[in-house]
């Protein structure tokens, strides 16, 4: 999807583009804009599913939990043995406590890191197998209408018309297994010791940002958007009254002026060049 999001744009024959993207599609113009950032003019994310967790992971220490800290103690000090036997005998089994909840720690870091993996990869196998594309097909035909109604501020107005809109894709050949892939890369990613996830690298991001809500939203929670737009810095948050996941197609007037009134703000009041070739247009 990546590689598909910058071959379009020089297909385009643009140096830069401003990526627009609506909930998983948010994913996809992150990863565009870490693959190739001077490709990318700026980025509006609507309904990001991009969860970034309440705790954020920290870095493992080299000597395991607290016992750098302790070391750093001691140094400050002006030295490493304490003149009193008993202190040092107590500062011995500080240490020792220390290293030993440090294994510990790392120990069941790595149990959990490798359960995580063979999980995942379970996952993985029967979702590439027979079983997936059956299951994806019975999650869809149960849930796929009622996904769209709640994805909606107002379920009535939901019409015939707006769900065969989003169904039609499901009639192409091939949409389980594209679907099916699409899920396996982000669960391969997930695990990937080489790959720091979306949510993490999101302090990384340099250029201008707008972060889109619905009030309602009941499919990406308002609040997780808010903690994707703080993550990002300098980003523009927005929130679109009376309307829930979609609010692009809901309140499409205000979803533009929001989006207009960024882009303004970011580049500046187009040119009379530009406004005769819109008016044009």
């Amino acid at each position: 999807m990546v590689i598909a999001t910058l071959a379009f744009i020089d297909q385009l024959g643009a140096k830069k583009a401003v990526l627009v993207g609506h909930s998983a599609g948010c994913l996809v113009a992150v990863e565009a804009y870490f693959e190739a950032p001077e490709r990318v003019a700026a980025l509006v994310l609507v309904a990001p599913a991009i969860f970034v967790p309440v705790f954020r992971r920290k870095g493992v220490k080299e000597y395991g939990v607290g016992e750098q800290e302790w070391q750093n103690k001691k140094d400050s000090n002006g030295s490493n043995l304490p003149t009193n036997p008993l202190n040092r005998i107590w500062g011995k089994f500080l240490e020792l406590c220390l290293w030993i909840a440090g294994f510990l720690m790392n120990m069941i870091r790595a149990i959990g890191s490798i359960v995580r993996s063979l999980y995942c990869k379970a996952v993985v196998a029967v979702l590439r197998s027979s079983v997936g594309v059956r299951l994806v097909r019975l999650v869809m035909d149960k849930f796929g209408i009622l996904a769209v109604r709640n994805a909606w501020y107002d379920p009535s107005k939901v019409t015939d018309h707006v769900i065969q809109g989003y169904t039609k894709p499901l009639r192409s050949r091939g949409w389980e297994m594209a679907l099916l892939e699409y899920t396996i890369s982000m669960i391969m990613d997930s695990i990937s010791s080489s790959k720091v996830p979306v949510s993490e690298r999101l302090s990384e991001i340099s250029c201008p940002v707008l972060v889109v809500s619905g009030d309602t939203d009941r499919l990406v929670p308002r609040w997780n958007t808010e903690r994707v737009a703080r993550a990002i810095p300098g980003a523009g948050f927005e929130v679109i009254k009376n309307s829930g996941h979609l609010p692009q197609e809901e309140r499409p007037e205000e979803f533009v002026s929001v989006v207009e009134r960024f882009l303004r703000k970011a580049f500046g009041r187009p040119s009379e060049q530009e406004k005769l070739f819109q008016a044009a247009a």
